[in-house]
């Protein structure tokens, strides 16, 4: 497994997976809101290369590079987000993420920006925990999909009143953790769960998946890669919809886990600022944010704008 990725939150410089955003981007990204607001194109016609964006360009290769070669996370500091309409915030957005990597469906209708926002829900089976302002437990995004997004992207657009920490975790640490301490229990993470589809899905379609929560695979160097398909709350809801009791040795498995990855220290936290862009590598680190109190006026309300990002397969949500 990757050196690259076995940090700790308490230890890793505050200037890790940091990049600043260099004023040749901006203007170029103020010229193309003004392009669209003088012409409008919908979203998903928006392409790269239909704009001046050699700035960039360059700026979302090191982006990439960052993730792919460095700690699986970048922190792009900042966008001048308080100038812009939204829908003008939304297409700047877009073309960044997709000089990383095709943006792709979140919803099985299609759906390909997504309003990370509280609806006033509480969680449960239709109702993602990211619209609503509960505690969320560390996990990857889609984790009970077919083809996860392989980069989630999250651009901040207004933080909450307070609470809503961010926190990125490594789990190839989090692996070498539970491999010390609970090495009996470590290979039940490689066996399938029953996963809670959330309701993304044909209306005659089973409402689970059965997949482990870890997986090895050969990376581009020959080596070995750990990948991570990880939710403690889609399992739980998971056993109850397939009627199945989770076993004993899973059960044991995903609580040690969880405690692993709650530990304090483990996890690298931040408070999100209106105008930065989180994308991590959803197949090796989870996230998660605390709980929050947003702000009565509804136009101050909490909103990140998420994207999800793969390469492979097709674009739909079941890729």
């Amino acid at each position: 497994m990757s050196d690259r990725l076995l940090w700790r939150g308490d230890t890793l410089p505050a200037t890790a997976g940091r990049i600043a955003v260099p004023s040749e981007v901006v203007k170029e990204l103020d010229a193309v809101v003004a392009t669209l607001n003088r012409d409008p194109l919908p979203l998903l016609l928006l392409r790269p290369e239909d704009f001046a964006l050699k700035a960039s360009h360059a700026l979302m290769r090191e982006v990439k590079r960052t993730i792919d070669n460095g700690p699986g996370f970048a922190i792009v500091d900042r966008l001048p987000v308080d100038r812009w309409p939204q829908d003008g915030a939304k297409a700047v957005w877009w073309l960044l993420a997709s000089l990383v990597a095709r943006p792709v469906a979140q919803k099985w209708d299609g759906t390909s920006i997504y309003d990370v926002t509280d609806l006033g829900k509480p969680p449960g089976n239709g109702v993602r925990p990211d619209v609503t302002n509960y505690d969320q437990n560390f996990h990857t995004d889609n984790s009970y999909n077919n083809a996860p997004p392989h980069y989630v992207g999250l651009f901040c657009v207004r933080t909450a009143m307070e609470g809503g920490v961010s926190g990125i975790v490594s789990f190839t640490t989090a692996h070498e953790e539970m491999r010390k301490r609970h090495p009996d229990l470590l290979q039940r993470l490689f066996q399938p769960f029953y996963f809670d589809r959330q309701r993304e899905h044909a209306p005659d379609d089973v409402m689970t998946t059965h997949h482990p929560m870890f997986e090895r695979q050969e990376d581009e160097g020959g080596g070995e890669r750990l990948t991570a398909r990880l939710s403690y709350f889609q399992v739980k809801n998971g056993y109850k919809l397939a009627g199945v009791d989770l076993d004993p040795e899973g059960k044991a498995a995903i609580e040690a886990f969880e405690a692993i990855l709650n530990e304090p220290g483990l996890a690298a936290r931040f408070h999100f600022e209106p105008g930065q862009i989180q994308l991590i590598d959803n197949r090796a680190l989870g996230h998660k944010r605390t709980a929050f109190k947003d702000w009565p006026d509804a136009a101050r309300k909490r909103l990140l704008i998420r994207l999800w990002l793969r390469d492979s397969g097709g674009r739909s949500y079941n890729g």
